[in-house]
């Protein structure tokens, strides 16, 4: 019994990575290649980040910087602005970063 639900559980988890995946509509049309795709105007654009990760590092960075500088009291205040002020820098950053670049990665 205990052989019969060992491959039962190796069967259930190797079944949905032998089956292959569907082919979505816009991989049939020929204009989607990962990370460009064309557009209206038949212009070649790229997939560029948000600065979602520039937002969470900086975010992180700052709280412990404005933590580290607020020494008085609960250092709550500090931690705060510090985390703001850290995500705002680090989300501009990384789209400063996205913007320069000439090329699709």
């Amino acid at each position: 019994m205990r052989k019969l639900t060992l491959a039962l559980a190796a069967t259930t988890m190797a079944l949905p990575v032998a089956m292959p995946a569907p082919v979505m509509a816009h991989q049939q049309s020929g204009y989607y290649q990962g990370k460009t795709w064309v557009g209206a105007d038949g212009r070649t654009y790229c997939r560029r980040g948000n600065g979602t990760v520039g937002l969470v590092v900086g975010g992180a960075a700052g709280a412990l910087a404005g933590r580290a500088i607020d020494t008085r009291g609960s250092r709550a205040t500090g931690t705060i602005l510090g985390a703001a002020a850290g995500a705002l820098l680090g989300r501009e950053i990384q789209r400063q970063a996205n913007a320069n670049r000439r090329y699709c990665r």
